[in-house]
């Protein structure tokens, strides 16, 4: 199969040859093509933008309830050139140790300096390959960043190399440095940085299961192989194995959000990888992410569907990994309100939780083996209200080395932020 993908605004065609099915990817057939670069444009728009700063005083922060975390800047939705937030992510570069902010939005990817979060400077953006889509996903692996969308026709992974921003003055409009289009949409990347593989979900390939792509070079992704045994997944945390099981130790694992269920997957060989176990635990709805905590040792799971089906609090779900053979359901930890939760990660002893309608909820624990979790900060960024629902907070990135914080909304942009002493 050829696709001929025509950029009328830059006057660029590149022809691409595919091989890709319904079903699955047979890999090994496409050489990424490399795409001629135009000079960056002129500045389009300021660079310094947003609303803020303001301190969390009494419970608020400008507009939006708030407990031990400030608003740094608040950059709309129309400063960021989109309609719709989503997903977001983080890059350092190594150089000059500048932090940015890579903002999800239905038509484009932003870039945006935060190295002073209370002057946020929009460097560029990256272009849809095809046409908006309200789901868009990016992921970070040696100073490139890798761009998925879902229901977005033919997109495949959009491939930028982020140096490209340096010296970049005002807002320019960039077109990827790569296009892998062994998949046409997808919902969700996840990037192994240990070992260099990417892992693509919910696409028209592999049965919607994991789609493995060698990113070591990155110039060059090449498809490494399927695992399609457990059906379709919505998203996936990929590790080389350190914890307590010793049976996996050096393996590369991936724990799978499966929907209906949660796998853990052996992906050390691509050609043939394991299902090491799937579980359920009570009341599930949705399994819709996960992340370990840093010895590997336990996970939490947010299910999407459950405040809404059941009618319960938000709820985050504790899973022991001593034996990865035999994951063990542990319990629930039950928030303050009914808000649907989204996506979740842990830093340190943090477990930073992007909650729609109750915005950021950042919640401390101990000894996980008993429910220690106890919220400590939060802020609002959907002042609206606290219910079961699909707006406000879609993502938080915890992982800048400055300790500050983003969050991407769905309704309002992106919102820079610090954490109160």
């Amino acid at each position: 199969m050829r696709f001929l993908i025509i950029k009328t605004s830059l006057l660029v065609a590149v022809l691409i040859n595919v091989s890709c099915g319904g079903g699955g990817s047979s890999g090994g057939s496409v050489t990424p093509q490399p795409i001629p670069q135009p000079e960056p444009q002129a500045p389009s728009m300021p660079g310094l933008i947003g609303t803020g700063p303001a301190r969390c005083v009494n419970g608020m922060a400008d507009i939006f309830p708030c407990d031990s975390i400030s608003l740094a800047k608040w950059v709309s939705l129309s400063d960021l050139g989109g309609n719709q937030g989503n997903d977001s992510w983080g890059w350092v570069d190594q150089q000059d140790g500048h932090e940015y902010a890579l903002m999800g939005l239905d038509n484009r990817l932003s870039i945006v300096d935060i190295t002073s979060p209370e002057e946020p400077v929009i460097m560029g953006h990256i272009p849809t390959q095809t046409f908006a889509s309200g789901w868009r996903d990016v992921k970070v692996y040696a100073n490139h960043a890798f761009i998925v969308a879902d229901a977005a026709g033919s997109h495949g992974l959009q491939v930028f190399d982020l140096t490209r921003i340096r010296g970049v003055t005002g807002s320019s409009s960039f077109i990827p440095d790569i296009i892998y289009s062994e998949f046409n949409s997808a919902h969700n990347i996840a990037i192994n940085e240990s070992s260099g593989f990417a892992y693509v979900v919910g696409s028209n390939t592999c049965g919607g299961g994991l789609h493995m792509v060698d990113i070591n070079t990155p110039g060059n992704p090449m498809f490494a192989g399927c695992h399609d045994a457990d059906g379709n997944a919505h998203d996936l945390v990929c590790v080389n194995y350190a914890g307590p099981d010793a049976d996996h130790t050096g393996k590369e694992i991936c724990f799978v959000s499966n929907g209906g269920k949660f796998t853990i997957v052996d992906t050390s060989d691509k050609n043939s990888t394991v299902t090491i176990a799937s579980f359920i635990y009570p009341e599930l709805a949705y399994v819709h992410q996960a992340w370990l905590t840093e010895d590997q040792q336990y996970l939490f799971i947010n299910d999407e569907l459950d405040e809404l089906n059941l009618g319960s609090p938000t709820r985050t779900y504790v899973i022991e990994l001593t034996d990865l053979d035999d994951p063990q359901y542990l319990y629930v930890h039950e928030g303050t309100n009914n808000a649907t939760d989204h996506n979740l990660y842990v830093k340190g002893n943090l477990l930073y939780e992007a909650n729609y309608n109750s915005g950021l909820r950042v919640l401390a624990f101990d000894n996980l083996a008993t429910d220690t979790l106890v919220e400590v900060a939060f802020f609002d960024t959907y002042p609206d209200d606290d219910l079961t629902g699909f707006s406000g907070a879609w993502n938080v990135y915890p992982f800048f080395p400055s300790g500050t914080l983003i969050v991407s909304d769905i309704d309002r942009g992106l919102f820079v932020l610090t954490m109160d002493e």
